[in-house]
């Protein structure tokens, strides 16, 4: 998400006759373009709010590595000066997550008085006031009876559904694991019906996971499949498009494709290498281990929240032809829709998805 390091990006021309600058003239794209490049002061850092939950799921991305283990601090004032630092080195951005970070609502407001843009990721099985006024991710991963079987919780989706329908904060987040593509159908339809909006993600294992939800090439497919008919059928409540779908279920993970910029790949320290920082509990960090979802492996990785800032940030990518830029800018516009409060998804310009490869291809060596 660090859409920063676009602002100062040299554009590449586009081959033959068509220039970058003869793209960006076309009225569809100039005018998405215009609405977009307004957000390229975005720079983006995490936070772990507390080790704390009120579940526990399986494949859990936080109950791997050293983080689970740091000591929680709770002290609202020490998370206000440390947000303070924040603001000074240039973060505009913050994505607070946990465990459950709705278990610390204190420190939520002591966060969102200081930087108030950012997004909360939640189970959605706890109300945050209203008064803290971030984006709230609420995580699904099927149906009530996967749900149980999975996060250990009863009538899940019919709590965050009571909890959050009608929050003009609240996205639904849909992981699509190996086990529930054919549920996804009708939990969305269920959200549609009481006019919530929806988002997808894809599990992506942890570094040694071997359980049942990490994908297969056919699974990949499948879900594909199924993410771009709910679109279709439901665009009012789809917060996506057609390239995000072509992104996420490619059969080569998000760095294989376009080259991790978190720190914890990209050793060069340019764009997010530079400024992003994922801080644990007790206020520490670790470069090594800074990334978006920490002890993700990267291999396996198509997390949603990876692809906000993978792919937003290489726009140079994705000029080589003019429907490959009006995928980029679907994208980005999926993005801000998603995690900026207050931004509404504008209809996709382009109508069906565009090989991630090209992508690839075009960024080959960097």
């Amino acid at each position: 998400m660090d859409l920063d390091v676009l602002a100062a990006a040299p554009a590449k021309p586009a081959p033959a006759s068509c220039t970058f600058a003869d793209i960006v003239k076309l009225p569809d794209i100039a005018a998405r373009f215009a609405q977009v490049r307004r957000y390229f002061f975005l720079r983006e850092s995490t936070y772990d709010m507390t080790r704390r939950c009120n579940v526990r799921c399986d494949g859990c991305y936080y109950y791997e590595g050293d983080k689970q283990h740091a000591q929680d601090n709770v002290d609202p004032e020490a998370w206000r000066k440390l947000f303070q630092a924040e603001k000074a080195r240039g973060i505009t951005f913050v994505v607070l997550a946990g465990a459950e970070p709705a278990l610390v609502p204190a420190l939520l407001a002591a966060c969102y008085g200081e930087i108030p843009l950012g997004a909360i990721a939640s189970n959605g099985l706890i109300h945050i006031p209203s008064s803290v006024g971030y984006r709230i991710h609420i995580s699904v991963w099927g149906n009530d009876a996967t749900s149980e079987r999975v996060r250990r919780a009863k009538h899940m989706l019919e709590r965050q559904i009571e909890i959050y329908a009608g929050d003009p904060r609240a996205v639904f987040v849909y992981t699509f694991t190996r086990e529930n593509i054919a549920e996804a159908r009708g939990v969305v339809a269920k959200l549609a019906r009481h006019g919530c909006r929806v988002t997808f993600n894809m599990f992506s294992a942890t570094v040694g996971y071997q359980g049942a939800l990490s994908h297969t090439p056919a699974s990949l497919a499948e879900t594909r499949l199924a993410m771009l008919a709910l679109l279709a059928d439901y665009p009012e409540q789809v917060l996506f498009s057609p390239y995000s779908a072509a992104a996420h279920t490619d059969a080569l993970s998000l760095h294989d494709l376009y080259s991790c910029p978190y720190p914890r790949q990209n050793q060069g320290q340019f764009g997010l290498g530079r400024s992003f920082r994922q801080y644990r509990s007790d206020l520490t960090w670790s470069r090594e281990a800074a990334c978006c979802v920490p002890d993700t492996d990267c291999a396996d990785c198509r997390h949603y929240a990876a692809g906000s800032a993978i792919v937003t940030a290489r726009m140079n990518r994705h000029i080589g032809s003019v429907d490959q830029f009006r995928a980029w800018l679907d994208y980005v516009d999926t993005y801000l829709a998603v995690w900026v409060q207050g931004y509404a998804k504008n209809p996709n310009l382009g109508t069906v998805p565009i090989a991630p490869v090209l992508a690839r291809q075009t960024g080959a060596g960097r």
